[in-house]
């Protein structure tokens, strides 16, 4: 029966042991209040604990809406299994999350899976299903060989395993029962019925009650409120009332961190271009401004975090995006938001104005079946093997996201960011970069420490262009190399390329042509350290 309840009634039934699976993307769908009470009650009761939980993406920004940063705590969380992570540092408090603390001090199970499988291994769950195949990971660092997804040394369970079919080599997930499902939606009826008219995304949320209805288990929802019965049209029922069993209304629930509600973001009103945010000069944005000539119109675009978020939006700055050749611009995330603009920040994953919205693992299939043509993502490590990392380095474990499955399956692919991490700083004058002090570690690492998509072997192999983008240099990825094809006015190739890199590029262009110089032209030459950019 269905229950109206708080939060803390919602979460007083979950058992010592249980499997527990919510989501939501950074802050968007994140069901903060009961993940909250939750945390609170095992702070308060030490009660439940030993928990798995299961998160099929990043959910909270571990700020503002602290998501699944509410339930890393020593004794509640036993294991956790995430398509991503979220590691950055607290503006407040100058922390990093808790969980990553839990992951970095080995006291957790931590498991990291591409969000891909992670979004379709809840289909698995709840068709009964023993277990999901896929051949998207396959030499990467989900693949058993190179750790299986385990981030911390706990982790000794094989998660993933890997196995022939049909004379295929796949990667095999076998499911297990999840007990407890915690969603977000918009609105409920009287009677339960779920409905997502005013998100920015669904993401994973409808997948999640299945797999919990399946397994025998419970569906919490929180909800921003309750309508009358019968006022929404059926087609807007996403979720029958039948597979619910309590309803916690949050009528304050944020949209999204900086975003307490905004219509714009399901189309429900329209923002005009031209009120959009514009990116601060930057070498983000400079990044952004050369990836962008890569981009084609009529052709689905994909776009993931960082510089490459910023494409859309100094496309948008250029006028580009104007009626009525912006509709000629196919843009989406690994979320399911369509057409519009997309965003970038905390506000990243949603679009403005967008034309349609997709449930989660139906976009994962759209981007597996490689409709998504174009990708441009970033990059923290690109090495000598043509290997890419995003999904560990450091300190950090934010895992990949929708990376491997996005990379794997686009024909085109683009990787953005700069040349250096830790104090890069630039100043552009004159149409030229100047870098005035240069970051501490190079991208250009000879081995990458993760896995994340071998880029040499897609080209080599199926066929794949790739290139990279950084505020001082372009490279293509070429069958034998990298091949460096363009260099920013004002640069040293020697000095500021070449000595940067832990190993020398298979070819250099001859003669190597400049970066175009409008892409470092701005109103003031402002000097943007890589930490302030990157806010």
């Amino acid at each position: 029966m269905m229950r109206f309840v708080s939060s803390q009634e919602a979460v007083s039934g979950i058992a010592d042991g249980a499997t527990v699976a919510s989501v939501g993307v950074i802050g968007w769908v994140t069901p903060d209040a009961v993940l909250k009470a939750l945390g609170d009650r095992f702070a308060e009761t030490g009660s439940p604990h030993g928990l798995t939980f299961y998160f099929p993406c990043g959910t909270g920004d571990a700020q503002g809406i602290r998501g699944m940063d509410h339930v890393a705590k020593e004794g509640l969380m036993k294991r956790i299994v995430a398509g991503s992570y979220i590691n950055p540092v607290d503006p407040v408090t100058g922390k990093r999350p808790e969980l990553m603390r839990l992951i970095r001090e080995n006291k957790i199970e931590a498991y990291s899976w591409p969000i891909g499988a992670s979004m379709h291994w809840l289909r698995e769950v709840a068709r009964k299903s023993p277990g999901y195949l896929t051949d998207v990971g396959l030499g990467t660092y989900a693949d058993p060989e190179l750790g299986g997804g385990r981030f911390t040394s706990l982790a000794t369970e094989e998660l993933i395993r890997k196995v022939d079919f049909e004379g295929r080599t796949m990667l095999y997930y076998p499911t297990w029962p999840i007990d407890v499902a915690i969603v977000r939606a918009s609105s409920a009826d009287e009677y339960g019925n779920l409905s997502w008219e005013d998100e920015a995304l669904v993401s994973a949320n409808i997948g999640l009650v299945l797999a919990a209805k399946a397994s025998g288990g419970r569906v919490i929802a929180q909800v921003r409120r309750i309508v009358p019965t019968g006022k929404r049209l059926a087609s807007q029922t996403s979720v029958p009332g039948y597979f619910v069993d309590d309803v916690v209304v949050v009528p304050d629930m944020m949209m999204t961190s900086h975003t307490p509600f905004d219509s714009a973001y399901f189309s429900g009103s329209r923002r005009p271009i031209s009120e959009l945010p514009i990116p601060a000069m930057s070498a983000d944005k400079v990044i952004a401004r050369r990836a962008a000539h890569e981009v084609r119109k009529r052709e689905l675009s994909i776009f993931g975090f960082g510089a490459s978020a910023d494409i859309p939006l100094v496309m948008a700055e250029e006028g580009m995006l104007d009626d009525p050749s912006g509709h000629d611009y196919w843009f989406t995330t690994e979320h399911g938001s369509y057409g519009g603009v997309v965003m970038s920040g905390w506000q990243f994953s949603a679009n403005i104005n967008p034309d349609a919205i997709m449930d989660g693992l139906y976009q994962f299939d759209a981007i597996d079946g490689g409709l998504c043509r174009f990708a441009a993502l970033a990059f923290a490590q690109f090495d000598a093997e043509g290997v890419v990392n995003v999904s560990k380095f450091g300190a950090a474990n934010p895992g990949a996201g929708g990376f491997i499955d996005i990379a794997h399956n686009a024909e085109r692919l683009v990787f953005t960011g700069t040349f250096t991490t830790g104090g890069l700083e630039t100043v552009f004058e004159d149409g030229k970069l100047k870098i005035l002090q240069d970051g501490r570690i190079s991208k250009f690492a000879k081995q990458a420490e993760s896995v994340t998509y071998r880029v040499l072997d897609g080209v080599r192999d199926r066929g794949q262009t790739a290139k990279i983008v950084t505020e001082r240099a372009v490279f293509d990825v070429t069958p034998r190399g990298l091949r460096l094809s363009e260099i920013a006015p004002g640069v040293d190739v020697r000095r500021d390329v070449l000595e940067r890199m832990d190993y020398a590029p298979a070819e250099i262009a001859d003669p190597l042509p400049l970066m175009d110089r409008s892409l470092f032209l701005q109103t003031a030459a402002v000097a943007q350290t890589e930490e302030v950019a990157n806010a």
